[in-house]
């Protein structure tokens, strides 16, 4: 079996808080699935300033160190390598979009969905719309442009339609709250989704993995939440900085979320929903969705996340440990998928 040359693609078009991001992830997986007889890792690293660099290692002594180039320059580096497969670590917009797409047309295979399908989930509203015409329940919502104002009454949830990690995500109670809340989510994004609250039940995830064809479907994760203190999850919920200024997880403590043992019987009814969005949202190779479950059982979509880094913080890396498949084998799998 010959060298599979896997290339990593790492960074931010954006801002360095999606640098940061992209790489505490692909640093941590660079590590856990390194195997030099099956392997040979490359680095590709993108900057805000939209230069490229090919640095050793993630370390801020080789990123300084590595030559900063142009994409026709950066190009000709990949074709160059000769690249087998391509790994996404880039978690802002364009990272998951147009440099994906870049890779279609250098002809090289990359592992994850496709970058028409990254657009299409990248925005709330539509990703909703798709799976809720498949079947599956979604709360009722309404897209707003500045300057309009929410229709739907009390307690609602407000989102960036396009951002990440619950940043600019507000729960309203009251309706003389909603100024200040669409204030604080269009800082992050020129269209807001409200949607009416769902009463807290539960709040899970569920990961899919394609194998052999078949959608398998992963055992659930559950976070901690609280009707009264932590009625949602937000940003806090997910990353902090730590004394250092590095970019750490909060999600991932054992304390805020655990795997949900698959006889419990909200995961027939997760894994169905799960499988529609998959099929529906034109999914490959993987795919992960929010669930909300409400005080009656039912799962409602949320959102799709559909990326994952293979580090062993990963969600969908988690699922499949708890489902008693080791990384190294999720890895192969998705090489092959990829290939």
């Amino acid at each position: 079996m010959s060298v599979l040359r896997v290339l990593h693609l790492v960074g931010s078009a954006v801002d360095e808080f999606y640098g940061d991001l992209s790489r505490l992830y692909a640093e941590n997986c660079l590590e856990f699935t390194a195997n030099s007889a099956l392997y040979e890792f490359h680095i590709a690293y993108v900057s805000p300033d939209g230069q490229w660099r090919f640095p050793k290692s993630l370390s801020s002594e080789d990123l300084a160190q590595a030559e900063p180039m142009s994409l026709a320059e950066a190009v000709q580096v990949l074709t160059a390598l000769n690249i087998d497969v391509m790994l996404p670590q880039m978690f802002c917009l364009p990272g998951m979009t147009y440099y994906r797409a870049l890779f279609d047309l250098l002809n090289i295979p990359y592992i994850g969905n496709t970058s028409d399908v990254m657009a299409l989930t990248a925005n709330k509203a539509k990703a909703k719309a798709v799976v809720a015409a498949a079947g599956v329940s979604v709360p009722e919502g309404e897209l707003l442009r500045a300057g309009e104002t929410p229709t739907i009454a009390p307690p609602a949830v407000l989102k960036p339609v396009d951002a990440d990690n619950s940043l600019g995500v507000v729960l309203v109670k009251n309706p003389a709250d909603y100024d200040s809340a669409l204030k604080t989510a269009f800082g992050y994004s020129d269209e807001v989704l409200v949607e009416s609250f769902i009463e807290l039940g539960r709040e899970v995830r569920c990961g899919i993995i394609v194998q052999d064809g078949e959608l398998v479907c992963l055992p659930l994760e559950e976070y901690l939440m609280d009707k009264d203190e932590r009625p949602i999850r937000s940003y806090e919920d997910k990353l902090k900085r730590d004394e250092s200024g590095d970019l750490t997880m909060v999600a991932k403590d054992n304390n805020k979320s655990w795997i949900v043992d698959p006889s419990d019987p909200i995961t027939e009814r997760v894994w169905e929903a799960a499988k529609k969005c998959h099929v529906a949202l034109g999914c490959r190779h993987y795919s992960l969705f929010d669930f909300r479950i409400d005080p009656n059982g039912k799962p409602w979509f949320l959102e799709a996340g559909l990326y994952c880094s293979f580090a062993r913080t990963s969600v969908i890396s988690a699922m499949v440990k708890a489902s008693g498949t080791s990384l190294d084998t999720l890895f192969q799998t998705m090489l092959n998928n990829a290939l």
